[in-house]
């Protein structure tokens, strides 16, 4: 199921909330999961979604003086592969200002949590942490030059509100790389994905984080998601350009790719 502008609710995993609702309910999800987020996110994935974030950064293609901007970023793994791959670029030429990324995340306990992390000294002053709305971000018009969003975009109350503001402070030229979980593109990979999805995460959630009912919602509001085209059909709308997506894993989860 897709959301529409004129909605008066919107999906909350299997339930139907408020809209004005969702981004509290959301936030109270990710307070309780924050300090086992990370380990949750290796257990669940089997230890796979290091290997997508990866290739999001190769596609991301990230280059010395750039500033990148991470939306819904959690603990910043996204931000501070951003930085070490555009300094590795420096290095080979041997020149380039260093990149910046700002981690932006509705959720202020998220946040902490990645700085608790620590920061190298390479990256020290470098990431700028900042709790705000995907759906009006705190930022001037054409202010970075890559936008990114790992399984974040499912959890905004108005995806089509976050597109539009994600393309907006994108400058000419810049990218958008949206990761997030979708559809198993065979029925047999759905019906196991499905079996391990519901029957193993929430317990996973039960047991190692203290906390089923967040990872219950987790799988629900996947499982609410629009599937690959249509997702891709949404950012074209918000005035993406040369829009494509990638399954990865069988369709588990897809990057959408688009430019300004």
């Amino acid at each position: 199921m897709t959301q529409t502008q004129s909605d008066d609710k919107v999906s909350f995993g299997f339930k139907d909330v408020a809209r004005e609702d969702k981004a509290g309910l959301v936030r109270g999800v990710f307070d309780k999961s924050a300090r086992r987020y990370d380990l949750m996110n290796d257990l669940m994935s089997v230890g796979v979604h290091r290997a997508w974030k990866d290739m999001v950064m190769t596609r991301a293609n990230p280059q010395p003086g750039e500033t990148h901007l991470d939306v819904a970023g959690g603990t910043g793994d996204l931000a501070r592969s951003f930085l070490t791959k555009a300094d590795r670029v420096g290095k080979r030429r041997g020149a380039g200002a260093p990149a910046k990324a700002i981690v932006l995340d509705i959720n202020e306990q998220m946040l902490r949590a990645g700085v608790k992390r620590g920061l190298s000294t390479e990256h020290d002053g470098r990431i700028d942490w900042v709790t705000g709305n995907a759906e009006c971000l705190p930022l001037p018009d054409r202010h970075v030059d890559c936008v990114t969003i790992s399984t974040g975009i499912r959890n905004v109350t108005n995806r089509d509100a976050a597109l539009k503001e994600m393309r907006r402070v994108l400058k000419p030229g810049g990218r958008f790389l949206c990761l997030e979980f979708t559809r198993p593109t065979s029925r047999a990979w759905e019906k196991v994905y499905d079996a391990w999805s519901f029957n193993v995460m929430p317990e996973l959630g039960a047991l190692v984080a203290k906390d089923r009912e967040s990872y219950q919602y987790l799988v629900e509001s996947i499982r609410r998601f629009p599937d690959q085209e249509t997702f891709k059909a949404e950012i074209e709308a918000a005035g993406f350009r040369e829009v494509s997506y990638t399954n990865f894993s069988g369709g588990i989860a897809a990057l959408h790719v688009g430019w300004h």
